[in-house]
């Protein structure tokens, strides 16, 4: 799985150019179809990738009026193991115009005394009404064509209905500062290509029928908190997240796609001749020394004792990539394992 998910992450990096803006837009669908994806997954997870690409490529050409490029990659869970299927994108934010004469900049909001420019990409409310609207008309045309197991028709238009006539959650992320690395947020991808929806580290036990389990919280914060599931409802939301047999749950669109990406490649090189990148590995800073880690050890929350760490990896959120402290050393932030003796 490491060497699959590295092979990937090369690939990606491989399309960046140096000195380029990108940007990471998420697509979610609204929980009300979450039965109707579970019961048709080939089906409706291939329309997410299609419905926010087409979107989303839509978007670019229309209001930059350039060629879009984007990698995308399907991700099905939330912290508690529950089905919230979305997409991340990572997208090129400047590029060869439409008719390949010219190269289009990024482009950036008017800033003010308040709040300085900052790089601007599509209107995101825009985008969310196009993604809504395709993947509806998709969803209609799956069942018209008998494509889509569907237990109750009254009740799914009615969900069509209401869903039509709200807001899709699209979320875009610009690059917080001009030296920003877009090899971050590839490596934060990469962490779904492979593995199932929960890694080792955050299984604590299984104790009187339950598996208990650290998540991040609900408030925000950003904190982890232990969180418990019956076990067969642990096993059960385990397995929703088990794709269909085939399934690429990774895929490139307009100029890096795989029909299009040399041609691409060579015209971006034309128009805006930069030096290929040089895809480096981040160092791994020194681990925190015996006496920092027992002071700032946590409390184990049975025994109220001072717990010890016995395993800890570097895997910080994409949030504390671009504005954690660390933001020029990505690893900085441990993801740690400790262990109580209550």
């Amino acid at each position: 799985m490491g060497a699959r998910r590295a092979d990937w992450v090369e690939k990606t990096a491989r399309l960046l150019r140096p000195n380029t803006e990108y940007f990471q837009v998420v697509f979610t669908i609204p929980d009300t179809l979450s039965s109707l994806t579970l019961g048709n997954r080939k089906e409706l997870y291939k329309l997410l990738f299609h419905a926010s690409s087409q979107a989303l490529q839509q978007s670019i050409r229309e209001e930059c009026g350039m060629e879009p490029a984007m990698a995308m990659v399907l991700h099905t869970w939330n912290q508690r193991l529950g089905h919230h299927p979305h997409v991340h994108a990572l997208v090129l934010g400047s590029g060869p115009s439409l008719d390949g004469n010219r190269w289009v900049p990024c482009r950036y909001t008017k800033g003010t005394r308040a709040e300085p420019s900052k790089p601007f990409l599509v209107d995101n409310k825009v985008l969310g009404r196009r993604f809504r609207d395709r993947y509806v008309k998709g969803i209609r045309n799956l069942i018209k064509s008998g494509k889509l197991n569907v237990e109750d028709q009254v009740a799914l238009d009615a969900i069509l209905s209401d869903v039509s006539t709200r807001d899709w959650v699209v979320y875009i992320e610009p690059p917080p500062r001009a030296d920003s690395d877009p090899t971050h947020v590839i490596k934060y991808l990469a962490r779904y290509m492979t593995g199932g929806p929960i890694s080792d580290w955050r299984l604590i036990e299984e104790k009187e029928g339950r598996i208990y389990f650290w998540a991040r919280s609900d408030d925000k914060s950003g904190r982890q908190e232990i969180f418990s599931l019956p076990v067969l409802e642990f096993v059960r939301r385990w397995t929703t997240h088990i794709l269909p047999k085939g399934f690429t749950k990774s895929r490139c669109y307009g100029g890096w796609s795989n029909t299009r990406r040399k041609e691409f490649q060579r015209q971006c090189q034309s128009l805006s001749p930069i030096p290929e990148p040089v895809v480096a590995e981040t160092p791994i800073p020194a681990p925190e020394s015996p006496v920092a880690a027992e002071i700032n050890a946590p409390k184990c929350p049975r025994c109220d004792t001072l717990m010890t760490l016995v395993w800890q990896r570097h895997r910080p959120s994409w949030r504390d990539v671009f504005y954690g402290p660390a933001a020029q050393l990505p690893s900085a932030a441990p993801m740690s394992h400790w262990r109580g003796s209550g």
